[in-house]
């Protein structure tokens, strides 16, 4: 199994290899699943992502999710070493740049617990686990998270970004569910 590093590099060798118009297709095909997602939890508070560089674009699947009634939340940034804050986000609302050209609601928008959280990933595999971009923030937001209150990761990537096997250790947070423009698939338990 490659080292994280490595494996880092690969797969975003990977992804940047999708070209233009593919990548607007396949984006575009998420908002389909957005049924099955809202399975998952009819009134749930869904934490989604703004996407950057070359990640899959889930804006329509966003779009969508806001239409069947979802509460929808983005992630903020509280610092290095700390698990994210969800704010309240509606399609159309005004946000800040912040570090890594992330951008994030205002911090007059209401803070939100989500019951589903959709994370951005590099990589991943069937059993769930992903390959993040090394900060560990969603690890540890989910680790909190799964302390208190149950809460569903859907990771959502391109197909082309699954990998055999994930590089991992003992505090990565594994995926519960992983969706991709082909469909959704619950990650395979390995114990």
């Amino acid at each position: 199994m490659l080292d994280k590093p490595t494996a880092r590099a690969a797969a975003k060798t990977r992804r940047a290899a999708i070209g233009p118009e593919q990548r607007r297709l396949l984006s575009a095909s998420l908002a389909a699943h957005a049924a099955w997602l809202s399975g998952l939890s009819p009134v749930a508070k869904v934490s989604a992502f703004l996407s950057i560089g070359d990640e899959i674009d889930i804006g329509p699947l966003m779009q969508a999710l806001n239409h069947c009634g979802h509460r929808l939340s983005l992630p903020v940034m509280r610092g290095r070493g700390q698990p994210l804050l969800f704010r309240a986000y509606q399609p159309g609302d005004t946000l800040a740049a912040t570090t890594w050209g992330i951008r994030e609601p205002l911090t007059t928008a209401a803070s939100v617990l989500p019951d589903v959280l959709l994370v951005p990933l590099l990589a991943f595999d069937d059993t769930g686990h992903r390959l993040g971009y090394g900060g560990g923030f969603y690890d540890r937001t989910l680790a909190e998270a799964r302390r208190t209150r149950p809460v569903i990761a859907v990771g959502v990537a391109f197909d082309e970004q699954r990998l055999d096997a994930v590089p991992h250790v003992d505090y990565d947070q594994p995926l519960d569910w992983l969706l991709t423009p082909s469909g959704p698939s619950q990650a395979r338990s390995t114990g």
